[in-house]
């Protein structure tokens, strides 16, 4: 898997490399069996039920990093961040800043296109409770590297979701940057921002989950924040 990540061209080739990964026993069998049950509500849908490649363009001056498929988001659409209340709040936050030309984002080829931003995981198959082990997580580390390195001439700024994505990024910023993690690392947190001589400022958002913005721990207006503070950042008018 290693091996094929690296031999990847480009990010077509990447995506479809992504899409054919079969490393992690317990994801492969929690994404074929929710492909198979479905929710009730999308029985009569296919479920993409593979791992899910990133989104979005080659010279993306901003990444968006989150944590891996929703079960019945975009292991369901196979898109990220697609199909499920998380991207709802997502892609409607990317249109109110001007980078993606529409608000919502329901499945594959619906139109949707992003502008200056590529999203992608840390994870790319969807794992039981969203809990990858860190062994998936390692496992999984090769495709996110060579994204990073794909999209790195232009890449200038890194939003990590979550706490695991925030966590996710220092072993990546060292395998692709060759730039050791800043010691201690800064804790995750809300509007923390890092940034280094020679790799991409990272961001901290709180992530889009329904525990967070049905609670109101993340709000609109606090997404706004980020993504206006991220495009001035990225240089992205």
């Amino acid at each position: 898997m290693a091996a094929r990540a690296e031999q990847a061209v480009d990010l077509p080739d990447l995506d479809g490399a992504i899409a054919c990964c079969f490393a992690c026993p317990r994801l492969v069998a929690w994404r074929e069996e929710v492909g198979r049950v479905k929710r009730a509500s999308f029985r009569d849908q296919e479920y993409w039920a593979r791992p899910v490649p990133g989104l979005g363009v080659a010279d993306a001056r901003l990444a968006i990093l989150g944590l891996a498929p929703a079960a019945h988001g975009g292991n369901r659409t196979g898109r990220i961040f697609t199909g499920d209340r998380s991207g709802d709040v997502l892609f409607a936050a990317l249109h109110r800043a001007g980078l993606a030309n529409q608000p919502t984002s329901v499945w594959r080829d619906d139109g949707l296109a992003l502008r200056d931003t590529r999203i992608f995981a840390a994870v790319r198959c969807a794992p039981p409770d969203n809990k990858p082990t860190p062994a998936e997580r390692d496992t999984c580390a090769p495709w996110l590297h060579r994204e990073l390195e794909l999209i790195k001439p232009a890449l200038r700024v890194v939003v990590a979701l979550g706490a695991f994505a925030w966590s996710a990024w220092w072993p990546a910023m060292t395998a692709v940057y060759g730039v050791r993690s800043p010691v201690p690392r800064p804790p995750f947190g809300h509007g923390v921002r890092w940034t280094g001589e020679q790799t991409p400022t990272v961001m901290g958002c709180y992530h889009v989950s329904q525990q967070n913005t049905f609670t109101g721990r993340l709000t609109p207006a606090m997404l706004d924040e980020v993504f206006a503070e991220a495009k001035l950042l990225a240089g992205i008018d």
